[in-house]
């Protein structure tokens, strides 16, 4: 298949290549001191030298331009089989169902672990053995470009370095946080409403650690010179393992300082730098993607000046997606969309609405207000959803997420198809590239079931489908999921094929309101006129001033059906156009 280009653009010739090299030695320099930091710099760059060599060996198919990326995230056992061990099980979906659909697939973590899904790491450099090995993760890597999380901001309390730490041992007792008895911590932002601290007991008696996610996981001090070469291990230890794209999650809460928010500290833009100079000196074909659920300003600063993140999770865009259609309004979505800045260039957004976690309601903050959000919160709790509560700096209990499977959200039903194909028609057609939620994909509701079982409001919308049901509800095609899974992956496969819809591609706001929105992606080739309805009802929509095209007729590339240019058109409840301009 045709890959997607690695969107490291940064030049490559020498002074280019020996200023970045300057940079990453400079903040290694700031964060550890000149000695330290030149020691790791020489350290680092023979590491990334290996990996790039060993990457040159495997002659893996070049990288190759494609129009359009998208991304498939899933569970490594999100699809299980009588007969084979879950990876495989995936393998064999995805080669038969989506080859030409998507371009890559982010299989969430996969390695051992004590707690939260995967995101509780226990050995970064294991594949449970209930999901294979190393070589089904490789099968995955040869037909789609593969994203690996580099859980970078804990680890398990059951890792050795844990253990280290309790018994007082190397490497691992000096790599976390402890705390003095009375810490000012009355800044600190959190993303849960659980104790900040845990009480540990060790050799040297009762410490106290930093828990920022839960008790099991235990933050890593980064101010330690040691756990950053260990982190970078790790990441090119993947890259050799067929990942090309490396995800930073919860990256924002790296880097602790009390009497911050110990949100985005200046010391953890610098962290990502360094790692991004590594794999830009060496022109290693990795994509670091930052997963930061915060207010869009500081989302965004995650590019840097083109220099830190390659893709940055796209947050805002998922609620008010969401709020939009639930609500009937997309004028928040139509401010937002129209104050869009473009990625730096050779960086770009990830755009989703669904995923293996809730639907984040921070990155609301000065897009609704307070009262909207409740209405959006009222909506889910309605149609079967939770909310997952965070403590502020005050001490309130705030909603951080909605936790609901997206298909429920959307009310579930047959009647509810052509909202919910709507609003990924639309997500896709956004500049950035899409990522799309296994689960989402398939159409799946509600699993209160798994629920209860893990007693976690998440897992409302992490369940995993038995192969042989999947093929036989597919097969169906009066099924609701085969016609949801049969919708978007036609739209996807129509959108593969527009380079308007590359990374790269210009979005220029048109117009909108209350119940529709209009905007234009092109790029040297193709121009495309992007048309969405909020109604429920159907409505007229007038063309569009200064929107001029090449004949007296435009095709809606989703439908096949022409609109006359320059006149009034009619929309569906909730349509969406692609209308092509020439």
């Amino acid at each position: 298949m045709n890959r997607p280009a690695n969107p490291t653009t940064i030049a490559s010739s020498p002074a280019n290549i020996e200023a970045i090299d300057y940079e990453v030695m400079s903040y290694l320099i700031q964060l550890y001191g000149t000695e330290q930091g030149q020691h790791m710099h020489q350290d680092l760059r023979e590491m990334a030298s290996q990996t790039a060599g060993v990457l040159a060996k495997q002659q893996k198919p070049s990288l190759a331009s494609a129009s359009a990326e998208a991304i498939l995230i899933c569970y490594g056992d999100g699809v299980q089989a009588s007969d084979a061990m879950p990876l495989q099980a995936l393998a064999h979906f995805t080669q038969t169902h989506l080859v030409g659909v998507i371009s890559g697939i982010h299989i969430l973590p996969f390695f051992p672990s004590s707690s939260d899904d995967g995101f509780a790491v226990v050995d970064y450099e294991k594949v449970r053995t209930d999901l294979g090995d190393w070589p089904d993760v490789q099968n995955l890597a040869r037909d789609f470009d593969l994203m690996v999380d580099l859980v970078i901001n804990h680890c398990s309390r059951e890792h050795i370095w844990f253990t280290d730490y309790i018994t007082n041992a190397a490497p691992g007792k000096d790599y976390f946080y402890e705390q003095t008895p009375h810490p000012d911590l009355s800044q600190v932002l959190r993303p849960r409403n659980s104790p900040l601290l845990t009480e540990v007991h060790t050799r040297e008696g009762v410490k106290r650690v930093w828990t920022t996610f839960s008790d099991d996981q235990v933050d890593l001090n980064f101010a330690n010179p040691n756990v950053l070469m260990e982190f970078a291990r790790i990441l090119f230890f993947y890259a050799r393992n067929g990942a090309r794209y490396i995800r930073l999650d919860a990256i924002a809460y790296l880097w602790k300082r009390i009497g911050t928010t110990c949100m985005s500290l200046p010391e953890t833009h610098m962290v990502v730098r360094i790692l991004r100079g590594l794999i830009d000196v060496q022109g290693i074909p990795l994509t670091l993607v930052t997963e930061t659920n915060v207010p869009h300003e500081e989302n965004v600063s995650y590019f840097g000046e083109g220099n830190e993140a390659h893709w940055v999770y796209q947050f805002s865009l998922a609620p008010l997606l969401l709020y939009s259609y639930l609500l009937g309004d997309a004028r928040a979505l139509v401010a937002w969309t129209e104050g869009l800045t473009p990625a730096p260039s050779g960086c770009s957004y990830f755009n989703f609405i669904a995923s293996h976690d809730g639907i984040g309601l921070r990155p609301l903050e000065g897009l609704l207000e307070d009262s909207e959000i409740e209405q959006l919160i009222d909506v889910v709790h309605k149609r079967g959803g939770f909310a997952s509560m965070r403590s502020t700096p005050s001490g309130e209990d705030r909603v951080y997420e909605l936790n609901i499977a997206l298909f429920s959200a959307f009310g579930g039903s047959v009647s509810n198809i052509d909202a919910y194909i709507a609003v990924h028609q639309l997500l896709i057609a956004y500049q950035g590239v899409p990522g799309l939620y296994l689960n989402a994909l398939l159409g799946t509701v509600n699993d209160l079931k798994q629920m209860e079982i893990t007693g976690r409001t998440r897992s409302i919308n992490r369940g995993s489908w038995s192969a042989e049901e999947l093929a036989e509800r597919l097969a169906d095609p009066d099924s609701l999921n085969a016609t949801i899974f049969k919708c978007l992956t036609k739209s996807l496969r129509i959108r593969a094929d527009q380079s308007a819809f590359a990374p790269t591609a210009r979005q220029i706001f048109v117009n909108g309101g209350r119940d529709h929105l209009m905007f234009v992606r092109s790029d040297e080739k193709q121009r495309l006129l992007i048309v969405a309805s909020f109604s429920a009802e159907p409505q007229n929509i007038d063309w569009p001033s200064g929107v001029a095209t090449s004949s007296d007729e435009v095709e809606d590339l989703l439908t096949s059906v022409f609109f006359v240019a320059n006149q009034p058109f009619s929309l569906a409840p909730h349509q969406v156009l692609w209308l092509e301009l020439g």
